[in-house]
């Protein structure tokens, strides 16, 4: 029998991944990436004798596969893909092809914002109790740890992207933190496009599996009511009394499934703000369907140290707090981020726009910061939003001279806070390299 063709574009984590499990399965593969591939990738893929190319995609060896996984970064609407389409070639995404391949507990987290801190303390919470990976959008491979760890359960990170591109990817337990205007530039601009891909996660469950959502989010409380879905649904809320799911209760978390109840209070939390309860809420409804013990869910809770790049304290340096949210790549992560702020704030923002709207942050400016410093190619719309609203606003492209500007205008009790409410891809590689470099330039102070 002739081995089926895989052909994988881009040779980054999930493309190298993929390309290591689909090779121990028996697929002829094949890996094109139009970038450079990073040398540690090269390497296995040379060790592992699969056939790579890198600054190129040659037709001839793409458009003769059976099946191809394309990177989430790769828009359809480029060439290739949309060649590839027309030749009525199927395309899946890394979470799809992986899946087939693991009898593991499938648990998926998406939404515009909160997901990796949701994920990442799902994970924390379970692996007291359970064998369990960390993959998707986060950490090693899912289709890697297919192959090498082969866990019985899984937390999976999950953005639109890799859901754009699932036809069988089925979780037990699903979770939507919340949905937002995000990545619009990549769906025509149609919010609605944006809010169906991320609810593929449901797409295919039953009612044997589980949907953990923000029941305080209009944009989900509405697809709700117009799309019918099969998943036991488990919503949780900050204003409103749930029977089956979470909600707060005065300074008390409660969560009850099938009346079985845990209450946790919300000042044992090591998250603090409102967005941490409502990621602590959907983390320990996962735990309780998982058979977890309520004491480890709530040792978890209160020891659990958050992500970097999310809210994190840096350096305190002459009384002033440095906080690198280099995560917050949409304005909604922002909102939070400014929402949190207890004193006066030099706010350093900018980069690649993906279509946002600023108005939602206008209060939090106009009450909380002190100086903008715009860090981007094109700083025009902010410069529009903002100018009226703080006395100082200043552009600049390197990192370590916005670092240096903060200092000088920053007074003792104030914080300087890099959330920059837009992707990072113009001055840098990504977000990580971006909260690297400001984390660098503050200690270099």
């Amino acid at each position: 029998m002739k081995k089926q063709r895989l052909v994988i574009l881009g040779g980054g984590e999930s493309g190298v991944g993929t390309a290591l499990l689909a090779k121990a399965e028996g697929f002829e593969v094949f890996v094109s990436d139009k970038g450079i591939i990073k040398e540690k990738y090269k390497e296995v893929l040379i060790h592992n004798e699969i056939e790579w190319e890198n600054e190129t995609h040659t037709e001839s060896k793409i458009l003769n596969a059976d099946l191809v996984m394309k990177s989430p970064g790769i828009p359809d609407k480029a060439p290739l893909v949309k060649q590839i389409r027309e030749k009525e070639i199927q395309v899946v995404s890394e979470i799809e092809f992986a899946s087939k391949f693991t009898k593991a507990t499938l648990v998926g987290i998406t939404g515009s914002n909160g997901k990796t801190t949701t994920a990442s303390l799902t994970h924390h919470i379970l692996k007291q109790e359970l064998e369990v990976g960390l993959a998707g959008n986060i950490g090693d491979s899912f289709a890697k740890q297919v192959l090498e760890n082969n866990y019985p359960n899984y937390v999976l990170e999950i953005s639109s992207f890799q859901l754009d591109d699932i036809a069988d990817f089925k979780p037990h337990i699903a979770v939507i933190t919340n949905i937002t205007p995000d990545h619009l530039d990549r769906y025509n601009y149609e919010f609605e496009n944006y809010i169906a891909s991320k609810f593929r996660i449901a797409e295919n469950q039953t009612k044997e599996d589980y949907l953990i959502y923000d029941a305080d989010d209009p944009v989900i409380l509405d697809w709700l009511e117009k799309h019918s879905v099969q998943s036991t649904l488990l919503p949780f809320s900050l204003i409103k009394k749930i029977e089956n799911g979470a909600y707060l209760d005065k300074e008390k978390i409660i969560i009850t499934i099938d009346n079985n109840r845990i209450d946790m209070p919300t000042k044992d939390l090591a998250l603090q703000g409102n967005h941490n309860i409502k990621n602590a809420m959907a983390a320990s409804t996962v735990a309780q369907l998982l058979r977890i013990r309520k004491q480890t869910i709530r040792e978890s809770l209160e020891n659990f140290h958050g992500v970097e790049h999310r809210l994190e304290n840096v350096l305190k340096i002459n009384k002033v707090q440095y906080i690198n949210d280099s995560k917050a790549t949409n304005v909604n992560a922002t909102y939070y981020a400014l929402e949190s702020m207890d004193a006066p704030t030099v706010w350093i923002v900018g980069g690649q726009d993906k279509g946002n709207n600023y108005k939602e942050l206008y209060p939090f400016v106009n009450e909380k910061v002190k100086a903008i410093i715009c860090l981007g190619v094109d700083n025009e719309k902010l410069l529009e939003n903002f100018s009226t609203m703080v006395d100082v606003i200043i552009e600049t492209q390197f990192m370590s001279e916005a670092v240096k500007i903060a200092y000088k205008l920053a007074e003792a009790g104030d914080n300087v806070l890099l959330s920059p409410a837009c992707a990072s891809f113009d001055l840098f590689e990504n977000y990580e390299d971006r909260g690297r470099q400001f984390k660098d330039a503050v200690r270099n102070l």
